[in-house]
């Protein structure tokens, strides 16, 4: 019977691309795997909300659930005492040409680059703003903060909003496995394979210093924009004129928080008798993120009341910043307990008994097309890995596949999605900021997104006859 516990997999993919929604999939997999394993009537409700709660008990899921409200509620602290207006405002009074703009869209990812739409919402009024001055279609804009946005954001190892996420994704399906691994570490070793940012990255900055289009496009489109609209600061509330002009309020916990992770990091390997870069892959990466991000965010609130914010005000913004990610703590909290069905089911053994004959080149291209389909429909990097992981770990410890390259191409088929579908928050979120329609820029962008993915499949089964 261990073939039942394929059904909640094969209900949660077709039913999120039906819906375009992650959550409803996830959670009607989840009852289904739940009522197989107690096929009562109150029994399997009871069951489902029995494995989201074990799975709230573990020591570094409820850690990874702390750092991704603590992180949003840091950025809603941040957006109140003006940090995003204030580096707008500096970075649009210096910025003259194109070229220039396209310089400090790359070079500003070192400060950004803790979340997508963080990083989109921080950068793309900026560029609003230069509409009139500079000669650039905003679709071309909008790309070129797109592709340093979550494609570059999924090769980053430590302070950002994914990482906490994804390392909690690969350590589930690794115990759902009982291979006796590190999750980070594998995460790591994963980086270079996620063939298809690299490209998209590579292929980014050719389009943005070194192709010349063969019809330059003038300002006239952002001037008769601006002249429609000269006012852009109501294009986010974030960059509105009711807030403050102060860029050291986001540069300074910014520096804090990446600075005091990677100190963190190093001491809690160093404290365990590592060298230098065996201390950080040897250490205790959740943890120093999140005691970093706490003292990151008690350290900005003192910060910011010097400058006679409200202590009131900032609490309240915190907690609105961190609810704001309540729908992925949600979602994560219904993957782990659909990891934990599946598994219950005997997934692992249905996997290892069904799917050994795969050779193993095949797994991590099919893996990465099937989760780019996925990605793209529903549009949802985070839902895609939630979905795969568990699959792709399983498979890959079952073909013989690199893990490694098979973590590889499922996060690299999420960041496909992320990027190229018009579901997408990113490709939402820049479309209202710049007033670009948004099926439109969707379009635009689809064809350099599919050269990537279709060269990132070749790499892929290629990598796996070589390694």
């Amino acid at each position: 019977m261990q073939w039942l516990s394929v059904i909640p997999f094969l209900v949660v993919i077709p039913l999120a691309i039906w819906t375009k929604q992650v959550l409803p999939g996830l959670i009607v997999g989840l009852l289904a795997g739940s009522y197989l394993a107690e096929p009562t009537v109150i029994g399997g409700i009871g069951q489902a909300i029995a494995y989201i709660v074990d799975s709230l008990r573990n020591e570094s899921n409820i850690k990874v659930l702390i750092f991704l409200y603590a992180f949003s509620g840091l950025v809603g602290m941040i957006k109140s005492a003006g940090g995003i207006r204030g580096f707008v405002e500096l970075s649009a009074e210096r910025v003259k040409t194109k070229r220039e703009a396209l310089v400090l869209t790359w070079i500003s990812t070192f400060g950004t680059f803790s979340a997508p739409n963080f990083r989109i919402v921080t950068v793309a009024p900026i560029m609003k703003a230069l509409l009139k001055k500079i000669k650039m279609s905003k679709e071309e804009l909008a790309f070129a903060i797109e592709t340093t946005s979550a494609p570059l954001i999924a090769l980053v190892p430590i302070a950002t909003a994914s990482v906490g996420y994804m390392v909690s994704l690969i350590d589930q399906s690794l115990r759902q496995e009982n291979i006796h691994l590190d999750a980070y570490s594998l995460f790591i070793r994963s980086i270079p394979f996620n063939f298809f940012s690299i490209i998209l990255l590579m292929l980014g900055f050719y389009l943005s210093f070194i192709h010349r289009s063969k019809q330059p496009v003038t300002g006239a489109e952002g001037k008769e924009q601006l002249e429609k609209d000269p006012d852009w600061h109501h294009c986010h509330p974030a960059v509105s004129k009711e807030l403050p002009k102060k860029p050291w309020n986001l540069l300074v916990p910014l520096i804090l928080v990446i600075g005091l992770t990677l100190f963190l990091t190093w001491w809690d390997g160093h404290a365990k008798g590592y060298l230098f870069f065996n201390a950080f892959i040897k250490a205790d990466v959740l943890t120093s993120m999140v005691v970093a991000l706490i003292v990151t965010s008690f350290v900005s609130a003192v910060f910011f009341m010097v400058q006679r914010n409200k202590l009131v005000d900032l609490i309240s913004r915190f907690i609105e910043g961190g609810n704001e990610l309540m729908p992925v703590i949600l979602l994560l909290a219904v993957v782990w307990g659909l990891t934990a069905s599946a598994q219950d089911l005997g997934f692992s053994a249905f996997v290892t008994s069904n799917v050994g004959w795969i050779p193993s080149a095949f797994v991590p291209p099919v893996l990465f097309v099937i989760g780019s389909i996925i990605s793209y429909f529903v549009g949802s990097s985070w839902g895609t890995w939630g979905i795969l992981m568990p699959l792709g770990i399983s498979m890959g410890a079952v073909s013989g596949a690199p893990l490694a390259l098979v973590v590889g191409a499922v996060f690299a088929s999420g960041a496909f999605g992320a990027f190229a579908s018009p579901l997408s928050d990113n490709t939402n979120t820049i479309g209202k900021i710049l007033d670009l329609t948004v099926i439109k820029y969707a379009r635009f962008k689809l064809t350099p997104a599919l050269i990537a993915a279709g060269i990132a499949t070749v790499l892929y089964g290629g990598a796996t006859l070589i390694l």
